[in-house]
């Protein structure tokens, strides 16, 4: 398992957690002190559907808590699932590690000034306004049910902060690339990026997270953040190269096979 760093930047995760949960809503949202339960049954997505701790003191109780937390997510059919970023308590990682849970996906948050980066000169793209045509592109080149359409919809309509939506098509292929971009003040999360597998190393996902970037500093956007997955090498190298940097490490956390 990879470690977490940077746990004396706090402020910075705290805040960066507190827009990443109004950039991608879940469905239902409860706390337990300061553990966020978050749930949705229309869609299986990790971070809609796991427990965060968001207080590194916060350690009382662990595991009638989590037995707790159980029980609301087994109604919902949804696994038991614990999202470690460096605001959790260490005495809970200690509790998971001892019943025997398993750490199953790293994540990267990764950020970038977007006063001082070099924006490659790409084709520009204005963001869509046809939530349903995106959605489908987007379900698409991700290789997911159609069926999650709906639940997709209603996760991107909850979504309050400005939102763009970015979507390339081609005559020949129609959809290739697709991005989600929230803007959150000064703040740009890129939610999604997409691009069809027969399509890749042609510059398409360079262009399309330039065209979101683009938009989301013209409104006045000063930093960039994303998230993606720790083995993911050829996505990191490109948020590499447009000037994004790690800043903080999270964890998922499931029930051992034995447990």
């Amino acid at each position: 398992m990879l470690a977490v760093p940077f746990e004396d930047n706090l402020p910075l995760v705290r805040r960066l957690e507190a827009v990443g949960f109004r950039a991608w809503p879940a469905a239902n949202v409860q706390y337990d002190g300061s553990w966020q339960i978050r749930l949705t049954g229309g869609h299986p997505s990790k971070r809609l559907n796991c427990i965060v701790a968001l207080d590194p003191s916060d350690s009382r109780d662990i595991a009638i808590r989590l037995e707790k937390a159980g029980r609301k997510f087994a109604s919902y059919g949804r696994p038991l699932i614990v999202r470690q970023t460096p605001l959790a308590p260490k005495p809970l990682i200690d509790h998971l590690e001892t019943e025997g849970w398993e750490c199953f996906e790293d994540v990267v948050t990764m950020t970038c000034d977007l006063a001082d980066i070099v924006l490659p000169d790409t084709l520009d793209h204005l963001p869509t306004h046809d939530v349903g045509r995106y959605v489908d592109a987007s379900l698409e080149l991700q290789g997911e049910d159609a069926a999650l359409k709906p639940a997709l919809a209603e996760i991107i309509g909850a979504i309050k902060p400005p939102t763009g939506l970015f979507l390339i098509e081609t005559a020949e292929r129609g959809p290739v690339a697709t991005t989600l971009c929230v803007q959150d003040n000064d703040l740009a999360g890129i939610m999604s990026l997409a691009v069809a597998h027969d399509q890749r190393r042609k510059g398409l996902g360079l262009e399309v997270l330039t065209a979101a970037l683009r938009w989301a500093r013209m409104r006045g956007a000063r930093r960039a953040w994303l998230q993606v997955v720790a083995d993911n090498e050829p996505a990191i190298a490109l948020y590499h190269k447009l000037g994004f940097k790690e800043a903080y490490l999270y964890h998922y956390w499931r029930k051992g096979k034995d447990a």
